[in-house]
């Protein structure tokens, strides 16, 4: 899949899957491509990676077609610019709350490479020569724009930055969410769903993607898509290896007579 595929399918409102890759290891990439993924997420906000890191796996994800969608640390459109330039196919801006961060991230994203006082006026509804428009629209089918829904302001404000154009999707941020709405790591509470619903309803009828990231069960997971969501960032590659061990650790120890404990359910939260 190709980034413009990503974002037609995401608008079309194809469910597309995808999964948290902490590990910059160079074995990394050639195991994740044969897991049906359709895009994978790189985080940068709480994951200490550096720019020639992130550069290196962008560049190889999107070899692979894999479209890397990377979060930047704040919704920031210098810093989206330059994980763009290191081969990002998209950004994802954390913690938005108004229309205005996303028309600053939209000058960053999807009218590229304007700058300056001829940016401005393109954001405030001025318009270009043709030829730049022409190049510059078929530039930002190629890349994605993100923004996380993780607070009652940002549900708040739902309506307008949603009608920002060029918004590509919206990614629910859960456990930011539920801080924010006053009931933590509550995946099952009521008010969490309800506010998932909205976020994906209100998407969806806008005519972009609807997303979140989880790390749940499969239950769980299903329960999204059939509130609406058609992005689905399924867990880490960090949470799924510990899952994973600690459970087959312990089946050895179980079958060796070890008297092992029951594995623990508690998984890391990025």
């Amino acid at each position: 899949m190709t980034a413009s595929q990503l974002a037609t399918a995401l608008h079309d409102g194809r469910p597309v899957f995808g999964t948290l890759i902490v590990s910059p290891s160079p074995r990394w990439p050639d195991t994740v491509k044969g897991c049906g993924l359709d895009f994978v997420f790189i985080d940068t906000e709480h994951i200490a990676l550096d720019r020639e890191q992130l550069s290196w796996m962008c560049q190889t994800y999107t070899a692979l077609g894999l479209p890397p969608i990377v979060r930047i640390p704040s919704p920031d459109p210098y810093t989206a610019t330059m994980v763009l330039d290191g081969g990002a196919a998209g950004i994802i801006a954390p913690y938005v709350e108004s229309a205005a961060q996303v028309q600053a991230l939209r000058g960053a994203v999807k009218v590229r490479p304007l700058k300056g006082r001829k940016l401005d006026a393109i954001l405030n509804g001025g318009t270009c020569e043709p030829e730049l428009q022409t190049y510059m629209d078929a530039g930002a089918q190629n890349r994605l724009l993100i923004v996380n829904i993780e607070s009652v302001p940002a549900i708040a404000a739902l309506d307008e930055i949603i009608a920002v154009p060029g918004l590509d999707a919206v990614l629910i941020g859960p456990h930011d969410l539920t801080c924010s709405l006053g009931i933590p790591e509550q995946y099952d509470h009521p008010d969490f769903l309800a506010a998932c619903e909205t976020i994906f309803s209100k998407a969806r009828a806008a005519g972009i993607g609807a997303g979140i990231h989880f790390w749940g069960s499969v239950e769980q997971h299903a329960r999204f898509l059939k509130l609406g969501a058609n992005m689905l960032i399924h867990s880490a590659d960090i949470s799924l290896f510990q899952k994973h061990l600690r459970l087959e650790l312990a089946a050895v120890k179980q079958a060796a007579g070890l008297n092992a404990s029951p594995a623990e359910t508690s998984t890391v939260t990025i």
